[in-house]
C-alpha cells in the first residue's frame, strides 16, 4: 500500500494554474491532480498563509475521495492566499472567479471550502461570468451530456445544493432555513462513525466524543452525533472552548449550534484556548472527530487521546494530522496503528456525493433522498474495509488499498 500511494503521491500534478492578484496581495492556484474520466473536481478555500502545496495536497485527496462518492474523476482543488476576515475579500474572489472560469465551464467543478461559502459566494459570482453552476465543467468534460440534459442537470444541482431542509430528521431548527450543503459533510461524518460502530457490534449510544472545530463540519457533526446518543464531552475551537465529564445534553449541544457566531463557538462559558487545550486531550472519549483546518493533530494529541480510552477518530476535515506528507505520514501511520481512523476521504465525502447524486438523471430531491444516498455511500465504503478485515485498527490503510486500486 505504501509504495502506491508514494507513486500517487509523486506524481506531478495534469494541470497547475497560478494567479496573482493585480489589487492586493492575494495569489491563488488550481491544482488539477489528473482529468480522469475527463474532469475533475474540488472546492474552494481561502486562508492567509495558503500556499501551492498545500492546494495539490488536497487536490491528490480529492481524487482518492472521488472513487468513494463518485463520479470516477480526477481530483482538484483550488486555494487562494489572502486573509478571509479583509473586507476586500468580495472583490478578490470576483476577480479569481472571472479569470478561472474557462475552466470551470470546460472540465473543473468547484464549490465551497474553508472560509468559502458555496451558496453565498461561489454560486452568485459564478454566475455573473456566465456559468450556469460552478459543477458545469464536471457535466460538460466527463458526462458529455447534450444540451437539453445538462440544463436538466444543472437545475438539480443549483436546487439541490441549495435546498432548504424541511425535514426535522435533518435540520435542529425549521425557522433558520439550514441548506442541504450548510449540514450534509458534518451528517457524513457522524454516519461514518454509526456505521463503525454497527460493524464492531457494540453501538454508539453512551459513547463520548471530542469534536476539534464548530464550524460547519464540526458543529453539524456534533449535532447529528448528539442525536444518535453521543455525549459530547469537549469541544475545542480556534478561541477556546467548553467541557463538560459528564456530556452535555441533545438539548445543549443544539443551542451551542444554533447560537454559533459564524463558524465559531458562542457562549458565556467559553474556557480560553490555552486552558481547554491543556485538559481537553485527556478528559477521556472514545470518538474523536478533528474537523477544524488541516495538519492540527499531532501525535502527542493522538496519545493522549489512546491513552484515555480512544476508540475512532473520523476526519471531519482534509488532512487533519501535522505530517509533511500528503498522505499517510508518520502521525497519520501511528494512528491508523493504534486505533480506529476512519479517512477522511470517507468520512467527509458528504458534499461530493451530493454533487455526483444530483448529476445523475431523474433523481428524487428531497431531504431524505439526498441524505439517505450519502449515507447508504459512507456505508458501502465502511463494509468494504470490514470485509478486508475485522481488524480495528488500520482501517485507513485497508481504505487506501481499495481507493488505489482504481487509480492506479
Amino acid at each position: 500500500m505504501k509504495n502506491l500511494l508514494s507513486r500517487f503521491e509523486d506524481k506531478k500534478p495534469e494541470i497547475v494554474f497560478e494567479w496573482k492578484d493585480t489589487q492586493t496581495e492575494a495569489e491563488g492556484w488550481i491544482v488539477i491532480n489528473s482529468l480522469r474520466g475527463g474532469a475533475a473536481g474540488g472546492g474552494t478555500r481561502m486562508r492567509k498563509g495558503l500556499d501551492r502545496r498545500e492546494v495539490e495536497s488536497l487536490a491528490k485527496t480529492m481524487e482518492v475521495k472521488f472513487t468513494v462518492s463518485g463520479p470516477p474523476i480526477g481530483g482538484a482543488k483550488s486555494g487562494i492566499n489572502f486573509d478571509p476576515t479583509d473586507p476586500r475579500k468580495k472583490g478578490v474572489l470576483e476577480r479569481w472567479f472571472k479569470v478561472v472560469t474557462p475552466l470551470l465551464k470546460n472540465y473543473y467543478g468547484t464549490g465551497g471550502d474553508l472560509n468559502i461559502d458555496e451558496i453565498v459566494e461561489v454560486i452568485p459570482i459564478t454566475e455573473n461570468y456566465g456559468l450556469w453552476h460552478p459543477q458545469e465543467g464536471v457535466l460538460n468534460g466527463h458526462f458529455n451530456v447534450r444540451e437539453n440534459e445538462r440544463i436538466h442537470q444543472i437545475g438539480q444541482l443549483r436546487y439541490g445544493v441549495s435546498k432548504v431542509l424541511e425535514d426535522l430528521k435533518y435540520t435542529p431548527d425549521l425557522r433558520r432555513k439550514y441548506k442541504v450543503a450548510d449540514m450534509i459533510t458534518g451528517y457524513g461524518v457522524s454516519e461514518s462513525v454509526k456505521y463503525y460502530y454497527e460493524m464492531v457490534g457494540t453501538g454508539c449510544k453512551k459513547k463520548k466524543a471530542i469534536i476539534q472545530g464548530w464550524g460547519n463540519v464540526a458543529a453539524s457533526a456534533g449535532y447529528y452525533l448528539s442525536q444518535l446518543g453521543v455525549e459530547i464531552v469537549g469541544i475545542i475551537d480556534k478561541e477556546g472552548g467548553v467541557l463538560n465529564s459528564r456530556g452535555f445534553t441533545k438539548l445543549e449541544i443544539e443551542r451551542l449550534f444554533l447560537e454559533r457566531k459564524g463558524n465559531a463557538i458562542n457562549t458565556e462559558h467559553l474556557i480560553p484556548f490555552d486552558e481547554i487545550n491543556e485538559e481537553i486531550w485527556n478528559i477521556g472519549a472514545e470518538i474523536f472527530i478533528p474537523a477544524a483546518a488541516s495538519r492540527l493533530v499531532s501525535k502527542k494529541h493522538v496519545t493522549c487521546l489512546i491513552n484515555n480510552g480512544l476508540e475512532v477518530i473520523a476526519s471531519g476535515a482534509n488532512v487533519p494530522f501535522a505530517d509533511r506528507e500528503i498522505f499517510y505520514g508518520p502521525v497519520m501511520e501511528f494512528t491508523d496503528n493504534n486505533v480506529s481512523l476512519i479517512p477522511d476521504f470517507i468520512a467527509n465525502c458528504g458534499m461530493a456525493r451530493v454533487f455526483a447524486y444530483l448529476m445523475q438523471p431523474n433523481i428524487e430531491i428531497s431531504d431524505d433522498a439526498i441524505f439517505s444516498d450519502t449515507s447508504n455511500v459512507i456505508f458501502k465504503a465502511m463494509k468494504a474495509i470490514f470485509d478486508l478485515s475485522k481488524e480495528r485498527i488500520n482501517l485507513s490503510s485497508r481504505a487506501y488499498e481499495i481507493a488505489l486500486a482504481q487509480l492506479i
